[in-house]
């Protein structure tokens, strides 16, 4: 297992998404307090080490990489999905094609 990012980081993170999902309101959200009551709750003092912190870190880290991964899976199907039919021009432009021309110039081409 990877090591896991640090909980301040992870907390950042999360905020950061929320952020983005939720406006400049976010703060208002049940979301944002119970992530902020989670990183409170499972905060850990030197005096003590345990084990739910880590499994608190890695529940934190996963929900961060869901956050993360949904953010950019509707970036990507914004970009790529319902935009109509499309001519062939366009479409070999996605992919960093450029379609052929004639030779010559027969004077039907564009």
């Amino acid at each position: 297992m990877p090591a896991l990012a640090s909980p301040l980081r992870l907390c950042r993170g999360i905020l950061k998404e929320l952020r983005y999902l939720q406006g400049p309101s976010y703060k208002q959200s049940p979301a944002y307090n119970h992530v902020m009551d989670q990183f409170r709750r499972n905060k850990v003092t030197e005096e003590r080490y345990c084990r739910a912190q880590q499994e608190a870190q890695h529940a934190a880290h996963t929900y961060l990489c869901l956050l993360e991964s949904t953010r950019n899976h509707l970036v990507l199907h914004n970009l790529y999905h319902a935009k109509g039919e499309r001519n062939p021009e366009e479409v070999a432009g996605l992919v960093g094609l450029k379609l052929p021309t004639q030779p010559g110039g027969k004077g039907w081409e564009k």
